[in-house]
């Protein structure tokens, strides 16, 4: 389920984990600094996000499962960016290629990222 998306990000939606759990997240946090803390008073931004399309969620349901931190290319100010790939014509070094924040849905195209990453390596840096 994913709501409508907020600045910064797709809104706090819900995933069904491998193990057939509910996961919701993530929610947007601009940091300073890498801090993996989770701060229990935001659970409360979940709860009324969450409750947007699931207005039955039990109170005290909900506990913190993990945190990170994503990498933007675009900042709090700034309009939404599309990601990057910068190959060898970017930075020069043969057999490396960077790709700079993919996101849904540039994971949704990952067969298709992967075959331009592919065209722009060098034959013989794929021997190696």
């Amino acid at each position: 389920v994913y709501p409508l998306p907020e600045p910064g990000g797709l809104g706090v939606h819900l995933t069904l984990d491998l193990a057939g759990q509910a996961r919701f997240g993530p929610d947007v946090q601009w940091v300073e600094a890498l801090d993996y803390h989770i701060e229990p008073e935001r659970a409360e931004g979940f709860y009324a996000a969450i409750r947007r399309y699931w207005p039955a969620l039990p109170d005290a349901s909900l506990q913190p499962a993990y945190t990170g931190i994503r990498p933007k290319i675009s900042g709090p100010a700034e309009a939404a960016a599309d990601f990057r790939i910068d190959g060898p014509a970017q930075h020069g070094i043969a057999g490396l290629v960077n790709l700079f924040g993919i996101e849904s849905p540039g994971l949704t195209a990952c067969l298709a990222i992967a075959e331009h990453v592919l065209g722009l390596l060098e034959p013989t840096a794929l021997a190696t």
